[in-house]
């Protein structure tokens, strides 16, 4: 099965053979090949470009084009790599918490992951757990849990993937976007938003808005 995605694309004529983007990819998705930096299994490459700046001339692009998805359980499975798999775990073992799986951050959340099929997704800042006292209690409760920084996070077109892939192959019921007050934090509406025009299937979007001093605002 192949989708379109973001994925790298190395210029082999700029490759100088340094072998730092290897060193760097975490996810075993490159390999040194007659002295070239190669791309040789799709499905291990999530398409982040963090190999992108360990090359010193340039050579690795992002793409988007028809590709293999990523997988997260071939690289754990292979590579045993220190990217975070998908856990679910039953809520209530803390009572002040209702954080119900891992990995939580975006760029490290895999829309296959079995713990999104059906379920309500909370999309968050990072801010907004920090500002409200009662984040886990009155808005986390039974639902899934994303977070992200629009203003500082980087390869925001893979949010957009990610939230569309969730939608129409996880099934996902309703996505709620929690942003603070701040103006930064309207990019991350944006990101939902595009996503939704990407994705077939259409479910509940709704935004929530939170204050510096952690109240409801919008």
């Amino acid at each position: 099965m192949v989708m379109k995605r973001t994925i790298i694309r190395i210029d082999e004529k700029l490759c100088n053979g340094c072998g730092l983007c290897v060193q760097g990819c975490h996810e075993g998705a490159l390999q040194m090949i007659n002295g070239k930096a190669v791309l040789v299994n799709e499905r291990h490459c999530d398409g982040l470009g963090a190999c992108i700046g360990d090359c010193p001339t340039g050579a690795i692009i992002l793409e988007e084009r028809e590709a293999e998805p990523f997988s997260e359980q071939a690289v754990m499975q292979q590579n045993k790599s220190c990217s975070p798999p998908s856990i679910s775990f039953s809520e209530g073992k803390n009572s002040t918490s209702a954080l119900a799986q891992w990995p939580i951050q975006l760029h490290l959340l895999s829309p296959q992951a079995p713990f999104l099929h059906n379920a309500d997704l909370l999309l968050a800042a990072d801010c907004v757990a920090f500002a409200m006292s009662n984040f886990h209690a009155n808005h986390l409760q039974g639902k899934r849990l994303a977070i992200a920084c629009p203003k500082l996070d980087s390869n925001k077109e893979i949010y957009v993937e990610k939230l569309a892939a969730m939608i129409d192959g996880s099934h996902i019921q309703t996505l709620t976007v929690m942003t603070m007050e701040v103006p930064c934090c309207g990019g991350l509406l944006k990101l939902a938003q595009m996503a939704f025009s990407r994705a077939q299937r259409k479910i509940p979007l709704k935004q929530i808005v939170v204050s510096l001093q952690g109240e409801i605002i919008a």
